[in-house]
């Protein structure tokens, strides 16, 4: 009762009277004395945290100055965003320790290695990493840091003085610095002085894509595993400097909710995480539960989400010996905002991070030897569980893609060993110098495991992100899990790019096999230099070699550029990208000719994409980053709120993302049709499928499910509707290689990525299904027995002419979170084979 009381009293006293001057004593412990020689964050900003919300730069300068004025804490500069913000972060300790840390940092590291049970974990200080603000429109986490970092710094007495000699604490203020500056600029700009609480205001409802994401509309904290972005390396990179053993993970929710802290929902726990990771974060939330309570705030624990993937920030820690927290806030959005718990205002929020980010250094400090010696004990009983012999993967047509995968095992400290020499098993050929192996018997068994696992049998049927993430299938490499050590050569201390030689001259054409990941790119190049180039369309075979569908051929003669020049560009283009070109001195060729009116003419390509309102920004995003980072192309991005004015004449492909609701209206889709019957190339992906049908630009026979709950309580009914969606798995297709949408691929068969319910039910007419999934289908991934039996034989991709022009549909999203490698290729030649199709 005493609780609920106090409770009531903070949301009257306070947040009935959201106007009132703040300051520091709202949210600051007044139980110690601060040092009145380190700056306020007043002092530093014009104002008191929670009255604005704080702008990236402001934030970085504010952490700048406490370093000068406190021995406590050095700062360091890990790189820069996309938008060239920097990517600072805090180490901060006692003096003693600062003047010893390099030391405390290889002892730590020590518990993870073998032998190191003579280490006194009594007397180490525990390692805890505090991150805050990953969502940038979840702003009350970096706003709380300003006031966490400021008591760090100017907090006396013997109890700080205790913590920070037992602790080390990796401070990262902000850990979506651009999506941080977006959405600050946004509720700032609307901001009344008289503050407006109806959440209809314009202040509550920012604009696409919203301040969310980074600066490529990436959700990034879904990339902790992959690390495909900036942000996400210097924090992967700082994790394995320390290894440490709290990760804390601030986040906002909906408005009318309370706080969260973990554990999530037992039931959705991976079975890879060991017990007492959970029983570890169970304990540590009764310290959050003491200091929310003694603030008067509501809170909840262990009834929502979940610690399954082990790609968000309060998860990736489980698999790495380490405890991952998650926090989330109900939102205010802005400054102030009516809920159905009365007003939520932004200092309230703010207040309830801080405290937490406190709560979590106590629990550390007061657990500090139990929580190290957890971190040793999951690191020896790794060691203990690893198997025998090693994983192998490569791909000996695509030694980017295998280099790529590579590049993220070393990111994550995993040992990889390069091959000694050609062989074969279970079928797959692995060549040397285009295929790694990953031993078992090693520190990072455990994760490992985690990324290389398929899974399809689940505790729960319900999932807050994906169920499957298996990387050999997300880079469709060879793999196999069961090699022999002898294979392996020496550890890859540091990993290299694929080496080609530069082609030798011809004065009659050149020939690249499109299986490489960056053959778009080369490809790009050529055309956008004005030179001609052709596509085969069945396979070539020279003197000592066949080169596969797809396989472009770029002619000597009649081009832009003489013989000796067009040999100096191509050499220069390949050897940048690692892709061969080879030199074809002759055109009598097996199968066709290099005259032969199978190898078709390929164009320059002009892509445009639709964004805006109506569009996911994710999906939107990774098609914007595949483009722009990976293959060099340019993509005009298309408005929806200026669309019914833009000039299409020019462009030869139009991409439609995932969509909701109609983000196109009539007079925008007449226009597009209109487009399209003169000769372009629309392209969607997932929702667009309906978006076709109901538009008359395909048809479609979808199959639905259809499935009835029986003996289902009021109570399960959401989880029966949420078990029937597909969060995320992964399933089997088979290809028809010889379809343009298919050039590249070397084997019959292709995993995709797939979490929408869109059955489509294959055409009678066999060559129209190029990509058509299995009759048992499920490689990786939760989906549900009715769904199962419905997504079989059906269609991931379907193509309908009109007029002049062409539709292409993806059911599937291609490009998932930047590491789906394998599927990228399918996208490119819808653009640049499209006519063919």
């Amino acid at each position: 009762m005493k609780n609920i009381f106090l409770t009531l009293l903070s949301l009257l006293c306070y947040q009935m009277n959201a106007q009132e001057k703040l300051d520091l004593s709202y949210y600051l412990p007044q139980d110690v004395s601060y040092d009145q020689n380190i700056s306020t964050p007043e002092e530093v900003l014009g104002y008191v945290p929670g009255e604005w919300h704080v702008s990236h730069d402001l934030l970085a300068s504010y952490m700048r100055i406490l370093a000068n004025e406190s021995p406590r804490i050095s700062l360091e500069n890990r790189g820069t965003t996309y938008e060239g913000r920097p990517l600072i972060l805090m180490t901060i300790t006692s003096e003693a320790n600062h003047q010893n840390l390099e030391k405390i940092r290889e002892e730590h590291l020590s518990l993870t290695r073998e032998n190191s049970d003579n280490l006194d974990t009594g007397e180490m200080p525990i390692v805890v990493y505090q991150g805050f603000s990953i969502h940038g429109n979840e702003p009350s986490g970096s706003n709380a840091a300003l006031l966490a970092a400021y008591y760090l710094a100017a907090a006396q007495g013997p109890g700080i003085d205790d913590l920070l000699s037992n602790t080390v604490i990796l401070f990262d203020p902000s850990f979506n610095p651009d999506g941080l500056q977006r959405f600050a600029s946004w509720v700032n700009t609307n901001k009344s002085e008289n503050l407006v609480s109806d959440p209809q205001d314009r202040e509550y409802a920012e604009t696409w894509p919203g301040g969310r994401t980074n600066h490529y509309w990436f959700d990034m904290n879904r990339d902790w595993l992959p690390a495909q972005l900036p942000e996400s390396n210097a924090r992967i990179e700082t994790f394995h400097k320390w290894h440490p053993n709290i990760l804390t993970d601030h986040h906002e929710m909906g408005s009318n909710s309370s706080f969260f802290f973990q554990p999530g929902i037992p039931s959705r726990t991976h079975p890879l995480t060991p017990q007492m990771n959970q029983d570890l974060t169970r304990e540590i939330g009764t310290y959050h539960a003491a200091a929310l309570d003694e603030i008067g705030s509501f809170y909840y624990t262990e009834e929502d989400y979940d610690d399954f993937y082990y790609g968000k920030g309060s998860t990736f820690p489980d698999i790495n010996g380490s405890i991952g927290i998650l926090f989330e806030q109900g939102s205010s959005r802005g400054h102030v905002q009516e809920t159905d718990n009365g007003l939520l205002t932004f200092p309230f929020t703010v207040r309830n991070q801080f405290t937490t980010a406190l709560s979590t250094l106590e629990a550390a400090n007061n657990m500090r030897q139990k929580i190290l010696n957890f971190q040793r004990e999951f690191y020896d009983n790794a060691r203990d569980s690893a198997g025998k012999g090693g994983y192998v993967f490569g791909s000996s047509k695509d030694a980017n893609k295998a280099y790529h995968l590579a590049e993220i095992l070393k990111k994550q400290q995993i040992e990889i060993h390069q091959i000694t020499e050609d062989f074969e098993t279970d079928g797959k050929e692995f060549t040397k110098g285009t295929a790694y192996i990953v031993p078992k018997n090693q520190r990072q068994h455990r994760l490992v495991e985690a990324m290389f696992e398929k899974r399809i049998t689940f505790e729960d049927s319900l999932f807050y992100d994906i169920s499957a993430w298996s990387f050999p299938l997300a880079f469709n490499l060879d793999f196999d899990e069961n090699v022999n050590m002898r294979y392996a050569g020496e550890k890859v201390e540091t990993l290299q790019k694929p080496a080609v030689t530069a082609p030798v001259q011809s004065d009659y054409a050149y020939l690249m096999e499109w299986n490489d990941y960056y053959t778009p790119k080369i490809l790009n190049k050529v055309l956008e230099k004005g030179l001609r180039a052709r596509v085969a369309m069945q396979p070539i075979t020279g003197a000592n070699k066949t080169y596969d569908y797809g396989t472009i051929m770029i002619p000597v003669q009649n081009q832009e550029l003489d013989a000796a020049e067009l040999h100096e560009f191509l050499s220069e283009i390949a050897t940048d990208a690692n892709v061969s070109i080879e030199a074809a001195n002759t055109g009598l060729t097996k199968g066709i000719t290099l005259g032969s009116n199978q190898l078709r003419a390929v164009k320059p390509q002009k892509v445009a994409m639709i964004v805006g309102d109506g569009i996911t920004p994710y999906d939107a995003g990774e098609i914007w980053h595949l483009f722009d980072q990976r293959y060099e192309m340019q993509l005009v991005k298309l408005d929806t709120r200026n669309f019914s004015r833009a000039d299409l004449s020019s462009y030869t492909d139009i991409i439609l993302p995932n969509s909701w609701g109609n983000a196109l209206g009539k007079q925008e889709t007449d226009k597009l049709k209109d487009w399209v019957r003169s000769g372009g190339t629309l392209i969607g992906y997932k929702n667009a499928a309906r978006w076709f049908d109901n538009n008359d630009f395909m048809d479609i026979e979808f199959i639905e499910n259809e499935v009835k709950p029986e003996n289902v309580t009021f109570e399960d009914a959401r989880d029966f509707r949420g078990a029937q969606g597909i969060g995320g798995a992964i399933f089997n297709a088979k290809l028809d290689r010889s379809h343009p949408v298919n050039f590249g691929y070397k084997n019959d068969e292709l995993a995709l990525f797939r979490d929408t319910t869109i059955f489509i039910k294959a055409d009678s007419v066999s060559y129209n299904n190029p990509i058509q999934y299995t009759e048992e289908p499920l490689l990786s991934g939760y989906i549900s027995n009715p769904n199962l039996e419905l997504i079989a034989n059906t269609v991931p991709f379907k193509k309908a002419g009109m007029g002049r022009g062409n539709v292409i549909l993806f059911t599937d999203n291609t490009n998932f979170r930047a590491f789906w490698f394998g599927t990228n290729k399918l996208l490119m030649n819808a653009i640049f084979f499209g006519d063919e199709m």
